[in-house]
């Protein structure tokens, strides 16, 4: 699945996650605030209310509520469109029950904030707006319509008009703050969420990947003892079969389908790395392996390595990790999209340290998001510049999200920097002008030879029938 396919699936399903039955407790338990409310302010303080209509707004809750328990079920996940009813009828009934009761010289009007807040957390921009701008034409109708509050002795409790004022500007005000915090505060969560999940199935695949590797791999080593048998006695078979050409035909087939066997488990092995120890390669060779799918892109890419590292047989062996080669790969395709014609992979370890940087001769990162890099950018749409330079990659923005959050696990970390100013014109070619990516491990997390990860050496297990 594409990751732009993912998240919008992920956008679609998530405006129905409530449950009905969630929304119908959330009302009992501001019905019974009601009731007790109104029961307190009558019986021990003595307000005149208008006891009849108040408890016609809270009887409209109720029976809303009962007739969703015995007509739904309680497993019933609510649409869009359901909880945006739902929460405008409880705005509303909100509305009518504070405007029986004093308006904004109800100190319960603060309780106008709560629909606003569970529409921002549970609902789209959208519906979020719509529920906000409700609730401050309910706010507004309140401050000048309402009926008044009455003491037993008929005295009018009524707070000064400039205290009415204020009251409306700061509900106004932490309508929009609230809203829009609440709603700033989903978002990201949300985007986490989805940007996690799809890491989760990029590594989960990549998983999948190496373990049939390794399996192809051990079979074609198991298996090519027995074919080379068959192969033999097949040859010693047509030998002996000079006189009878049906049967030698048949045992040229013995032959012919070993060998064809032979060739399909070495290519497929190649997959899966013919080395004896599957969990561990040469650095560069993991490096090579995970920048392979985008080598053939048109770009060339150059690896090398620190000289002063030493010759080829002192390069560090590391473990073949799918979260290592799948954000390696991340990295290597992001330069390639963005490079004009070249991406350097250049290699340094000490006794200490191993560090990777992907650099190439493209614009750069932009510096305005350079300090954001790593964040699960999800975008509807591309802008045309980013179209023409990636016209085939039209994702959510989680590359290098997933990189990032891949190479970590792994124990790495990871810094963004640009070669030379992006906007500033074209240096000479073959300097490193564009983004460069370093990747640094401490060596002991990932070096398959030495330390806590070391892989045994020897020969590899056969396979247990």
């Amino acid at each position: 699945m594409a990751q732009s396919d993912f998240g919008l699936i992920a956008g679609q399903q998530r405006s129905s996650w409530i449950r009905l039955r969630t929304m119908i407790l959330l009302r009992w338990v501001a019905i019974v605030g009601q009731l007790v409310a109104l029961t307190v302010a009558q019986r021990m303080y003595g307000l005149q209310l208008e006891l009849g209509l108040c408890y016609l707004a809270v009887g409209v809750s109720v029976i809303g509520n009962l007739i969703a328990i015995f007509i739904f079920p309680e497993n019933k996940r609510l649409a869009e469109s359901e909880n945006l009813l739902m929460v405008l009828f409880d705005l509303l009934q909100l509305g009518f029950l504070l405007a029986l009761t004093g308006g904004l010289n109800n100190p319960f009007a603060l309780l106008m904030l709560g629909p606003v807040t569970v529409s921002a957390a549970i609902l789209t921009t959208r519906s979020t707006i719509l529920v906000g701008a409700t609730a401050i034409i309910i706010v507004t109708l309140l401050s000048e319509f309402h009926l008044p509050l009455l003491t037993q002795d008929g005295a009018l409790l009524r707070i000064p008009d400039l205290f009415v004022f204020g009251n409306w500007i700061a509900l106004v005000i932490a309508v929009c703050f609230i809203g829009l915090y609440s709603r700033r505060v989903t978002v990201e969560i949300h985007s986490m969420s989805d940007a996690l999940s799809a890491t989760q199935m990029a590594l989960s695949r990549e998983q999948k990947l190496t373990d049939l590797g390794g399996v192809i791999a051990a079979a074609a080593h198991e298996l090519g003892t027995p074919l080379a048998t068959i192969k033999l006695t097949s040859g010693e078979l047509m030998e002996e079969l000079e006189g009878q050409p049906e049967l030698r035909e048949d045992a040229a087939l013995i032959r012919e389908q070993a060998d064809r066997c032979r060739d399909i488990l070495r290519d497929m092995g190649r997959a899966g790395k013919d080395d004896l120890h599957l969990r561990q390669a040469p650095l560069m060779a993991v490096v090579q392996e995970a920048a392979e799918p985008h080598v053939h892109r048109g770009k060339h890419v150059k690896y090398t390595h620190d000289p002063d590292a030493g010759i080829e047989m002192d390069q560090p062996s590391i473990l073949r990790q799918p979260e290592i080669i799948h954000g390696l790969r991340n990295l290597v395709q992001n330069a390639v999209d963005f490079a004009r014609s070249t991406v350097w992979i250049e290699a340094h370890w000490t006794d200490d340290r191993i560090t990777l940087r992907i650099m190439d001769d493209g614009r750069g990162f932009p510096p305005q998001v350079l300090g954001r890099i790593g964040d699960p950018f999800v975008r509807a749409r591309k802008a045309g510049n980013a179209r023409v330079e990636r016209p085939e990659y039209e994702g959510m923005g989680l590359g290098l999200f997933i990189a990032k959050t891949l190479l970590e696990r792994s124990g790495a970390g990871l810094t963004f920097a640009n070669g030379s100013d992006p906007y500033a014109s074209t240096p000479v070619d073959g300097e490193y002008r564009g983004a460069i990516v370093a990747v640094e491990w401490p060596r002991h997390k990932i070096d398959a030879r030495i330390g806590e990860n070391a892989v045994p050496q020897g020969q590899n297990e056969k396979i247990k029938a």
